[in-house]
């Protein structure tokens, strides 16, 4: 199996567009979570999201390009374009065909079906918009980013609901290590804070009720009442060890496990002993020969909802057994909301840049834990220490789990 490596960053964000000004974000301990204003939220239960207001599509492609796309398109191209210049990776000295992508989005454009939806029923079928479906199906992140950089390989689009993020960059891992590719463009985007976004969420009563932006997102703690949406977009560069070195890359970190189970157990609840979440992160584990004590860091899905919390709290005691009391756990999900498709490649950046500077940063909003949510959540404050190895978890809807560990480059 050949080496991979990540190579470049892209990141759009409720608290940063940019992974620079994510991370500075994430270490001031910023939130990004506020009054909805994507749409008149009077009558909806949820009153706030991780919002992204200062995003200008023709910033990073042309007016044109940008009326082909709907919004999680556009973050995700933006992320690319800065992750594709932060790895200095040039389309024009690679083979095309062996330069894949791996995007994914959980739901893609709900904006272009509900406006599409009314259009038809007002106006009829024939006042549709042309570029109604393209706009709209998931599978288009992906097909916009080959486009908007060349790339002639694999493209796959991933969809597992909150774990599209980190399946997407778990399987182009896998593609790069099989030869399929020598180098894959990874990652996760979303964008549905929409009317059958935001009420459909809180229909099933997955959304905090909290309007104090503050207090509205509590991962781990006692108070938690549901998770907050956000959007955005994370979008890495990885390629072959032997690809980056020969071009003189910047090398940020190494993928040196992938774990990806399913919990057959409820279309919404994980399952309650965190067996599936637990074998996610034991395979990952078990692929790089890393015992549980080696593992420094988690990011974990922390979503702020009941189930979710504690049940990953059990998964992780479970993977872990002892050394679980000793590991720092955290989760990004309480400064930006939850990304929900762009999730995972968002905290596995959050990962990577907490490899890099040895900072892993505290949960925002946990005040008191939840009593049986029992380990180290970095409450209160973030923690400067060495990071070798660090573990991204995700979990979806219908039971997907995804759980990616990262290392600390060493040749």
């Amino acid at each position: 199996m050949r080496r991979v490596v990540v190579t470049g960053l892209g990141a759009v964000t409720p608290i940063g567009i940019g992974v620079d000004n994510f991370w500075n974000g994430v270490k001031e301990g910023k939130v990004g979570i506020k009054p909805i204003t994507r749409l008149d939220a009077t009558e909806y239960k949820a009153k706030v999201a991780g919002e992204i207001t200062d995003f200008d599509p023709k910033e990073f492609m042309d007016v044109k390009a940008a009326k082909r796309m709907d919004r999680f398109c556009q973050f995700a191209v933006a992320a690319t374009k800065e992750a594709m210049e932060d790895a200095g990776l040039d389309m024009e000295k690679e083979d095309p065909y062996m330069v894949g992508v791996s995007v994914g989005s959980g739901i893609g454009s709900l904006d272009v079906m509900e406006r599409e939806h009314i259009k038809l029923l007002d106006k009829g079928p024939n006042r549709m918009n042309p570029l109604t479906v393209p706009l709209m199906i998931t599978n288009m992140a992906a097909g916009n980013v080959s486009i908007a950089i060349g790339a002639k390989g694999k493209s796959l689009n991933v969809v597992t609901a909150c774990a599209t993020g980190t399946h997407s960059i778990g399987e182009a891992y896998r593609s790069i290590q099989c030869g399929d590719a020598d180098v894959m463009i990874a990652g996760g985007t979303e964008s549905c804070i929409s009317p059958i976004g935001v009420g459909g969420f809180a229909a099933l009563t997955a959304l905090s009720t909290t309007e104090d932006p503050m207090e509205a997102c509590k991962p781990f703690d006692k108070d938690r009442n549901g998770f907050v949406m956000g959007e955005g977009a994370g979008i890495v560069v990885l390629e072959t060890l032997e690809h980056a070195e020969a071009r003189g890359a910047k090398i940020y970190a190494e993928i040196v496990g992938y774990g990806a189970t399913s919990d057959a157990y409820h279309i919404t609840s994980p399952a309650e002993d965190g067996s599936g979440a637990a074998r996610a992160m034991s395979n990952a584990m078990k692929e790089a020969n890393v015992a549980p004590a080696d593992v420094e860091y988690i990011n974990a899905h922390g979503t702020s909802t009941h189930h979710n919390d504690l049940f990953e709290t059990k998964a992780i005691k479970l993977a872990f057994g002892d050394a679980a009391n000793n590991v720092k756990i955290n989760s990004t999900k309480s400064m930006v909301g939850h990304l929900l498709g762009a999730a995972g490649a968002v905290e596995f950046i959050t990962c990577v840049k907490t490899i890099e500077d040895g900072y892993v940063h505290q949960t925002v909003g946990l005040k008191e834990a939840d009593p049986e949510c029992d380990l180290d959540y970095c409450q209160g404050s973030g923690v400067n220490m060495d990071v070798n190895y660090a573990i991204s978890n995700s979990l979806g809807f219908g039971g997907h789990n995804a759980s990616i560990l990262v290392k600390k480059f060493a040749k």
